[in-house]
């Protein structure tokens, strides 16, 4: 089974929350009430299913025996077709029962938090978050996860609501500090490691940019959306939509506009959005 340690983040899933942004003034932001949920689609899934390769360090390094029985077992939960997370949730969890301790137990979890994304169990996705965190606290791929979905679906009127964005922005700020101390693995490419880490980045400025704007903190996230906008050749169409309301929030109209202009560029259900918004901050240009 071919391993890797790093793999490109879930970026998918932004058509799910159009209904989030698409709210209020363009020139007043005011906040979204989270969009309605959608299935993801095969591709969006696919993406998923690639953090299952994120094997633990240890057996890679150590390359310990696994017992025949324990492989055969990951390697059926591994190999679970990515359009039937039922399947992967009930594999992944009997696969826990048997080998609680298994070195494997950090990518079940893992794989297991995928599928319920896939379901949108968000209870179940941040309690086996919760639990691949605990075997391991470096987990990017989750770390970035859980901390760009949150201020994704994230509900003011929930009580623990303020708590939620709170651990979003740990999470997100965790995350690229572990990007930035993160050494290369042997087997992938300089360039390789580069334009991974490059997007995992991405993910995670676009989560601090999301709960900067929750919390109408537009001057710092304008700055996260910046980057996370800036360093990826494929820009997430959301974070360019709230990156104008940003700007258009801080009186920097022409900015605004190019940040509209941006964003109905990309193949979307904001494009229309975009163009009408970069019109009328054009108008506010003085």
């Amino acid at each position: 089974m071919k391993l890797s340690c790093l793999r490109f983040a879930i970026r998918a899933l932004v058509v799910a929350f159009v209904a989030a942004f698409l709210f209020g003034s363009a020139s007043r932001a005011q906040t979204p009430q989270p969009g309605p949920a959608q299935t993801p689609s095969m591709s969006q899934v696919n993406s998923m299913q690639q953090e299952l390769h994120l094997l633990t360090d240890v057996q890679k390094q150590a390359n310990l025996h696994v017992d025949p029985r324990e492989q055969a077992a990951y390697d059926a939960f591994f190999h679970v077709n990515p359009g039937d997370p039922d399947k992967k949730i009930r594999l992944g969890n009997e696969f826990l029962q048997k080998f609680p301790a298994s070195v494997f137990a950090e990518a079940v979890d893992s794989g297991l938090a995928n599928a319920y994304y896939a379901k949108q169990d968000w209870k179940d996705f941040y309690a086996t978050a919760d639990k691949a965190l605990a075997l391991k606290p470096d987990d990017v791929d989750v770390l970035t996860t859980v901390g760009w979905v949150i201020p994704h679906i994230y509900n003011p009127s929930d009580p623990d609501a303020d708590k939620q964005l709170d651990k979003a922005e740990t999470y997100g700020k965790h995350a690229i500090v572990v990007l930035d101390k993160m050494p290369k693995p042997a087997e992938m490419t300089d360039a390789q490691f580069a334009a991974s880490k490059v997007l995992k980045a991405s993910q995670a400025h676009s989560a601090l940019g999301l709960v900067y704007f929750r919390r109408d903190d537009y001057d710092n996230s304008e700055k996260e959306l910046l980057l996370a906008t800036q360093s990826t050749p494929t820009p997430d169409q959301a974070d360019l939509y709230v990156l104008g309301i940003d700007l258009q929030n801080l009186k920097r109209f022409s900015e605004a506009a190019d940040a509209f202009n941006r964003c109905s560029l990309v193949s979307g259900g904001l494009q229309d959005r975009c163009k009408q918004n970069e019109a009328e901050a054009k108008k506010q240009i003085r």
